[in-house]
């Protein structure tokens, strides 16, 4: 027994190392270009994978069955949540720490930007929910397409992918679903804003 949860905490230790590998990549321009900007920030959650699910639309009915298996409607209130958290705390979350990150440059994110310039479109392509059961977890993480854009004329300025943006609570409070997905957006406001500072 006491091998088997040295091997549990090795496993665990192991995967939160590969998540804390979060890795920016430019795709295309120059994120340096929205230096000193205020921009809108808008949010895409189509064509997104989930855990073991090419498709969200499968990850929800299969969590909405199980769910209800085990307390009728309790799967229903979930999927409203798991739709929900997005724009009552995922979101807000990410313009927190994106402005806040990003005030020594100049830049900031907000949905309710009424005179931005630019424009910061923020796809998730791909979410790891993660879980905690007590004696293990998983960290959640995302995967996400941010695209730089100049709103008057359209033009894409820069793109950006960023892979394996970890979510975890550090006190180890993130039983829930949802906080470990709002840190992941957290880290990703965090690193995005760290990146355009040091670009030229």
């Amino acid at each position: 027994m006491k091998k088997l949860f040295i091997s549990l905490l090795i496993l665990m230790f192991a995967s939160g190392l590969i998540l804390n590998a979060q890795k920016i990549t430019v795709q295309n321009g120059n994120a340096g270009a929205v230096k000193g900007q205020k921009m809108l920030a808008t949010f895409d959650y189509s064509d997104m994978g989930v855990g073991k699910f090419d498709k969200e639309d499968d990850y929800i009915a299969k969590k909405i069955e199980d769910y209800n298996k085990g307390e009728a409607g309790k799967g229903d209130k979930w999927a409203v949540s798991w739709k929900g958290d997005r724009a009552t705390r995922y979101e807000p979350k990410f313009e927190e720490l994106f402005t806040k990150y990003g005030e020594k440059v100049g830049i900031s994110a907000s949905r309710t930007a009424t005179d931005a310039k630019f424009e910061v479109n923020l796809h998730t392509i791909f979410t790891e929910p993660g879980f905690n059961i007590g004696v293990m977890r998983k960290p959640a993480y995302i995967n996400v397409i941010a695209t730089f854009k100049d709103l008057s004329s359209g033009q894409e300025v820069a793109v950006l992918k960023v892979e394996n943006c970890p979510g975890m609570d550090a006190m180890g409070y993130d039983f829930d679903t949802g906080v470990r997905i709002e840190e992941s957006y957290a880290k990703l406001g965090k690193a995005l804003a760290a990146f355009i500072t040091k670009q030229k």
